[in-house]
């Protein structure tokens, strides 16, 4: 599903966004702290409504649909998801059906499998408050992708994971065939799982591209601060980065 952001505007935060992200492509927005990727990635997903703008979906104007058909095509992990009282893992997970007008025996399979993909099959029966960080950030992540969306919304997805979920469930995401948009702070992460990058700062897009196209070190001394080395991967190619905070330039 092709996702579309065309003058995107929240007064104040965002000024005029303009991004594509053609179906089954993976895009990561970066940039600094207070860019406004999270508030990007709010308005995509349809928890604030922006004040100028609009997020198409398929060439359609989201606000023109129901909020259960979006359910059915976009699901989203945000930052501030949270589980209020002492679910189970399975019955966390299950919520990613409730768009669905399925069989329970056919939720129980996209449930049990959503689990395993995330490395969580065996928290099925834990309640989702004695978890750990990463273990309750794996078992949102299965929800998301019980949801089974053709679009899906991605705010800080390796949050509290180790390096090796990180790794796997970046992965995941590229394995899934579906449009995926993402905030990471990590931009190594992003140029070795993403197919485009786009580099917000003060609330506008300043480059899109290619991760090697868009990880310049003239980008990330304007953007981020930094001095940086761009080297190549040994095996996969992509640029890696190699930092200097400005200070000690």
């Amino acid at each position: 599903m092709d996702v579309r952001l065309e003058d995107l505007t929240v007064a104040g935060i965002l000024h005029g966004i303009d991004l594509h992200a053609p179906a089954n492509e993976v895009h990561g927005i970066v940039g600094p702290n207070g860019s406004g990727k999270s508030t990007t990635l709010r308005c995509v997903y349809r928890a604030l409504a922006p004040s100028g703008g609009v997020v198409l979906l398929d060439g359609r104007d989201i606000t023109r649909s129901k909020i259960r058909d979006t359910a059915v095509n976009l699901a989203a992990l945000t930052q501030d998801s949270h589980v209020e009282f002492d679910f189970t893992v399975t019955e966390v997970v299950a919520m990613g059906r409730l768009p669905h007008r399925t069989t329970p025996a056919r939720d129980d399979e996209v449930v049990a499998e959503a689990l395993s993909r995330v490395d969580a099959a065996h928290l099925a029966h834990r309640g989702f408050l004695s978890l750990s960080g990463g273990e309750r950030q794996r078992v949102l992540i299965a929800r998301a992708l019980a949801q089974q969306p053709k679009v899906l919304v991605l705010d800080e997805p390796t949050n509290h994971l180790d390096i090796s979920h990180q790794l796997a469930v970046l992965a995941l995401v590229r394995s899934l065939g579906v449009t995926v948009l993402a905030v990471l702070h990590d931009l190594n992460l992003a140029a070795a799982h993403c197919d485009r990058l786009h580099v917000l700062d003060h609330g506008r897009v300043v480059r899109s591209g290619k991760p090697e196209e868009v990880l310049t070190p003239e980008v990330l001394h304007d953007v981020f601060q930094v001095r940086a080395h761009v080297v190549r991967h040994p095996t996969s190619g992509v640029p890696q980065l190699l930092f200097e905070h400005q200070e000690s330039a």
